[in-house]
């Protein structure tokens, strides 16, 4: 393949596709013609950090590098990156607290759940949506300490899993924060403009690398979040996705997606409201 020198170009259609493939093999996303500068833009950054002079050299030094190498970690980072905070999209969180918790601890009461909690918040990023969710949980969960819950983040970036295990945020990342929430459940860092989560938060969650294609070896959950993902997937890698969660989900369970996600499609024995939640039936 002739290599091309490039000086803040972007990649060729050719390039673009080449590229896209890699991506889609690899965690189902896919990257349509519309995206060549965004992708352009990224590809640049892992240039400038490998020293190669052109596309065409880095995509034949991934092609030839084993699944295990750095590198791929790096350029899966790179291009699925996209921003992420604390308490995003407050209308699910308002049904967290004030309809799910509720229900849940009612249901404890009549004896017809454990007071015992899993929940996995996919595609969890740098840990803002894992956290926004423990701290839901520890405002009305009550007694919390009556009750084992467990949080799991995952994500296919390690790197992305690293940063959310310090469960640290900076300012950006804590400006819908409600207030009582930052005095109960963080900790400004000393010198810095960070938050971090206190015991309380740090004790329910856990993170690890994970993608999506993939089946996880976990116990079921009681409510899956995994929002504004499959927007980036085409039909087939949604439904394996799907697949992959609806075999984790507890009888009753909840799945959460973002509305554009397109997840009703795919779940039709599920009850669907809002575009965004989606109930189990008694037997998944």
């Amino acid at each position: 393949m002739p290599a091309q020198t490039i000086i803040g170009a972007d990649v060729t259609p050719r390039q673009l596709d080449l590229f896209a493939k890699l991506i889609y093999q690899r965690i189902g996303v896919s990257i349509s013609p519309q995206k060549i500068t965004l992708l352009s833009n990224r590809l640049r950054r892992r240039l400038k950090q490998t020293g190669l002079d052109c596309y065409d050299k880095y995509y034949e030094f991934l092609v030839k590098s084993p699944a295990s190498h750095p590198e791929w970690e790096n350029f899966l980072q790179e291009v699925t990156t996209h921003e992420t905070y604390l308490f995003r999209d407050q209308q699910h969180w308002d049904w967290l607290r004030d309809t799910f918790v509720p229900e849940l601890a009612a249901a404890c009461r009549a004896g017809s759940h454990p007071p015992k909690l899993r929940i996995w918040s996919a595609a969890c990023s740098t840990g803002d949506e894992a956290t926004t969710i423990a701290s839901c949980i520890a405002d009305r969960l009550s007694p919390l300490n009556a009750w084992k819950v467990e949080i799991l983040g995952t994500d296919i970036g390690a790197g992305a899993v690293e940063k959310a295990k310090k469960l640290t945020f900076g300012d950006r990342a804590m400006h819908l924060v409600p207030e009582t929430y930052r005095k109960r459940f963080f900790a400004p860092v000393a010198e810095t403009k960070e938050f971090t989560a206190k015991p309380i938060l740090r004790e329910m969650l856990r993170f690890q690398v994970h993608n999506l294609l993939e089946v996880l070896r976990e116990p079921p959950f009681d409510l899956i979040v995994l929002k504004n993902v499959m927007i980036y997937f085409d039909n087939e890698s949604k439904k394996q996705v799907l697949n992959n969660m609806r075999r984790l989900l507890r009888p009753d369970g909840t799945i959460i997606t973002g509305p554009a996600d397109g997840a009703s499609e795919f779940l039709k024995d599920f009850r669907s409201s809002q575009g965004w939640l989606h109930r189990a039936p008694s037997k998944v």
